[in-house]
């Protein structure tokens, strides 16, 4: 790929490392040295070209590579320049390689859920004029020496056939460990990971989990409202002063008001000696004749004033 301007003056190296600043390299003595913004500006341009071209390539619907996602995620990216050939005297760029650490959650051959947080390939692209003379294998091979890593501890985001192809030509990388993501693992990844995976905790099964944390369940043990007629009150009981501590955990309970006091046994008993019998009770006994003496006694017994209120 070739540039306006000066690429061979500004990458010196055949196989530049940018980071998420996307600094210039450091010029060969004697060279003419331009404002510092221009340099990192044409950076990014070769930055947003390549990532374009690699979108094509794969028929992608947006670029995965660009210089504000480089400057937002802690990625590297190696850069291979083409030395031999100086189109108008300014260098052109052969492709790129983009690497960087993901925490994932994957499955190994058991089909256990692991949490690594391997070196990913993530964007991979070659110009298609310059395929098939080992550009792709030295910019690979330079990837692993410098990040001090195997091939099968990779993790490749999304890889095309021609990279499966690639990697199964050049490190045998065969067998693949099916996944769910869109990540693609191969065969010993998890026997050599630095460090190794960690596996995750069974999730508890439905029936253990408890609604209620232990102080609601002990709230609900001495809040025992008895039934009725013992929880009617003479009177509206004042609130207390402090209420229970409610949990703050998930699931609790709705709040209850204060319980009615305990009326005493005596006042209940008078109070039903006092409460007059429903002319239904009345009549019922007036023409029963098995009806109890006492109970007789008590309906005779009323006043006149009160039967001729019913």
């Amino acid at each position: 790929m070739e540039f306006p301007f000066d690429v061979d003056a500004l990458l010196p190296e055949r196989i530049t490392v940018l980071d998420q600043h996307l600094r210039p390299p450091a010029r060969r003595p004697g060279t003419t040295t331009p404002a510092r913004v221009d340099l990192q500006q044409q950076i990014m341009t070769i930055v947003d070209e390549l990532g374009k071209a690699s979108a094509k390539a794969q028929h992608l619907p947006a670029p995965i590579t660009s210089a504000s996602r480089m400057q937002s995620n802690r990625h590297v990216m190696y850069v291979l320049k083409d030395t031999s050939a100086r189109p108008a005297g300014k260098g052109a760029i052969i492709g790129f390689l983009k690497v960087g650490y993901k925490k994932l959650f994957v499955l190994d051959d058991r089909e256990a859920h692991n949490e690594v947080e391997p070196l990913c390939i993530l964007d991979f692209y070659i110009h298609e004029s310059v395929q098939r003379h080992g550009h792709g294998r030295e910019l690979f091979q330079y990837m692993l020496q410098k990040e001090r890593v195997e091939p099968h501890q990779l993790a490749i985001d999304r890889p095309s056939q021609k990279l499966l192809k690639f990697l199964n030509k050049h490190y045998n990388l065969e067998t693949t460990v099916p996944q769910v993501n869109n990540f693609v693992i191969f065969e010993g990844f998890f026997a050599h990971q630095h460090p190794p995976a960690r596996k995750l905790p069974p999730k508890r099964a439905e029936g253990d989990i408890k609604p209620y944390s232990s102080s609601d369940r002990e709230f609900l043990k001495v809040a025992v409202e008895p039934p009725w007629p013992l929880n009617r009150a003479p009177r509206r009981a004042t609130p207390p002063a402090h209420p229970p501590p409610r949990s703050s955990s998930l699931g609790n309970s709705p709040e209850r008001g204060p319980l009615r006091p305990f009326v005493p046994e005596q006042e209940l008993l008078r109070s039903l000696r006092l409460c007059p019998p429903h002319p239904t009770a009345r009549l019922l006994l007036a023409t029963d004749p098995g009806g109890s003496p006492a109970q007789r006694r008590r309906t005779s017994s009323l006043p006149r004033s009160d039967e001729s209120r019913y």
